[in-house]
């Protein structure tokens, strides 16, 4: 389960250090073994464990390429998803592309979603969090129907 928000740094050659507390998981569940590709919706990265991924693959596969928002979809998802593994000292490389995209320079922000993680710089994290927490997300007309249903 992947869970909780890391500041961590990325060093001179691209690479992030997967925080130790989820790397024993990661080595377990996956091998070590990850595909990072872009958010479509978020400028930031989304990072899956590769079994992870391979169920999107899958959901990707049975869209049409024929559909313009469906191909878009595929043609962003795949098109920009690399392949990525821990070394010996925890890190994992991401593309230079990858981190063009998402406008990762020094500081980032490692953000898990539960089956994947969100890779942000630091600041446009922040940003986020604070339009996300001033924002009325409960507002009754924008929830929608498993939103209307959820309690904590």
């Amino acid at each position: 389960m992947l869970r909780g928000a890391s500041l961590i740094n990325i060093d001179g050659k691209g690479r992030i250090a997967i925080p130790i507390r989820y790397r024993q998981l990661l080595l377990d569940s996956c091998h070590g073994q990850f595909v990072c590709t872009i958010d479509v919706q978020s400028p930031c990265l989304l990072l899956y464990p590769l079994p992870e991924w391979e169920l999107i693959e899958k959901k990707l596969c049975n869209l049409s390429s024929t559909i313009p928002q469906e191909r878009k979809l595929q043609r962003l998802l795949l098109g920009y998803a690399n392949e990525t593994e821990l070394d010996k000292g925890g890190r994992t490389l991401l593309a230079p592309t990858l981190r063009s995209h998402a406008s990762l320079d020094k500081k980032i922000m490692l953000v898990g979603q539960l089956n994947k993680f969100e890779i942000w710089d630091e600041d446009t994290w922040s940003k986020h969090v604070e339009a996300d927490l001033n924002a009325n997300l409960l507002s009754e007309e924008d929830l929608s129907d498993n939103l209307r249903g959820f309690s904590l």
